[in-house]
């Protein structure tokens, strides 16, 4: 299914929520409107009527979209089945088309970089990991996502590399000591940002290729969806 091509500005509205913190925005010809806050595990909650506050607050029904894009992962895999899940069910309601996300990429779009590895913390000892260039204004990847163990991310050729996300705080010392030199500067507070979801959508929307609601995928690169009961007593997270 493809949907109609839309030259005029468009109507989007965006969220993420593959790490502890919740980011949304809706985007109108107008301005921006946007919220982020520290959900923790109550972006479920939390969700739904904060994207309602921006509609309100934008006068705009749900209808009056153009299109939802969402933080497709990688990430906490409660988070990202919370944002695919919350994007296929009010795309669905609305007839709205849908584009997810490399929440990585976010991370490299939000930083400002031409050349950012982004690492967001991934828990149990490990980080999400992709490595990308900026070429003709648009991010290619070097280095596909991956869930790795901090002293086992995959080498860069060159120097003046950028650190984003997470990882960079948590495991910060390993991840520089496989870089050493290579990276000039970290921006280790860095969450994935609704807009910049908003502005890698946008091409794809525009484009006219989003996707149908029943068609949006999150990404998952760890294959274990559960914890041992000893691992939930330890306080320990997917």
């Amino acid at each position: 299914m493809r949907f109609d091509v839309k030259i005029t500005p468009m109507k989007l509205l965006a969220f993420d929520a593959s790490t502890e913190f919740l980011s949304i925005a809706l985007r109108t010809e107008q301005q921006t409107y946007k919220i982020d806050l520290k959900a923790g595990q109550t972006a479920s909650q939390l969700i739904l009527p904060q994207i309602q506050t921006l509609l309100d607050d934008a006068q705009l029904a749900l209808t009056d979209l153009d299109g939802i894009a969402f933080g497709a992962g990688p990430g906490s895999f409660t988070g990202v089945r919370i944002a695919c899940g919350v994007a296929q069910g009010l795309a669905f309601g609305a007839n709205l088309p849908v584009v997810g996300v490399n929440v990585l990429m976010a991370l490299a779009e939000a930083s400002g970089a031409e050349r950012v590895i982004a690492a967001s913390d991934a828990r149990m000892g490990e980080a999400y990991h992709s490595v990308f260039v900026r070429e003709n204004d648009q991010w290619a990847e070097v280095h596909a996502a991956g869930v790795y163990k901090p002293d086992l991310v995959p080498a860069v050729d060159g120097d003046g590399w950028v650190g984003v996300g997470t990882a960079w705080n948590v495991h910060g010392e390993a991840l520089h000591a496989q870089y050493a030199n290579q990276v000039a500067s970290t921006l280790p507070e860095m969450t994935p940002m609704a807009e910049a979801i908003l502005t890698l959508a946008t091409p794809v929307f525009e484009r006219g290729e989003a996707l149908p609601a029943s068609e949006a995928k999150p990404v998952y690169i760890r294959n274990r969806v559960a914890l041992t009961s000893k691992e939930r007593e330890q306080g320990l997270r997917l």
